[in-house]
């Protein structure tokens, strides 16, 4: 027998490859600290866009109190926004479970139809498998061995009443012990 091929050897020994392996993560750590870092300073220069620094300090009771009525106000619209947004994603998801579930109810009901059995010659299934190529007929039948049935012996028939005459008295007794073991 002949062993299943292994496979093959690796042209980068264990130490080039493990050394490879951690400068890959290195740079990948890199990468990431870098794209964290810049979403970080975007983060910041979009705030400080929207949201000016205040300067309270230069501000009368009265501005600091239309101040705070204004973010009140903002705080409001904001909050009034988020709810309509959280709602609108509930009933998506409504939604979303309903469908499954019709979904699911129309598989359970549909009938799967009963299917045919297909009786293809090995010409046939030679075709479908490797398309036309295939001109010659192959018997398969011819390249297996062939088989001899022993028959068996078959005890001849005989009349019971001369059987029945030969076992009786000691000499047939004496047949069935010997047979028996």
């Amino acid at each position: 027998m002949s062993e299943a091929p292994s496979k093959p050897k690796s042209k980068i020994s264990a130490s080039r490859r493990l050394f490879l392996k951690t400068k890959l993560l290195q740079k990948a750590m890199s990468m990431l600290e870098n794209e964290m870092q810049v979403r970080h300073d975007e983060r910041e220069r979009s705030l400080a866009e929207r949201v000016p620094a205040l300067q309270l300090s230069s501000m009368s009771l009265q501005e600091l109190q239309s101040l705070c009525k204004g973010l009140q106000q903002k705080i409001d619209r904001v909050d009034e926004e988020r709810y309509d947004i959280s709602v609108k994603v509930m009933k998506n998801e409504k939604e979303i479970k309903e469908l499954s579930q019709k979904m699911v109810n129309l598989k359970g009901k549909l009938k799967r139809p009963t299917l045919k059995k297909v009786k293809l010659s090995t010409d046939a299934i030679l075709g479908a498998l490797l398309g036309h190529k295939v001109k010659e007929s192959v018997d398969f039948k011819a390249n297996l061995k062939t088989v001899k049935k022993e028959e068996e012996k078959k005890e001849e028939v005989t009349d019971w009443r001369k059987n029945v005459d030969a076992m009786s008295g000691m000499e047939g007794r004496k047949k069935l012990f010997d047979a028996g073991q």
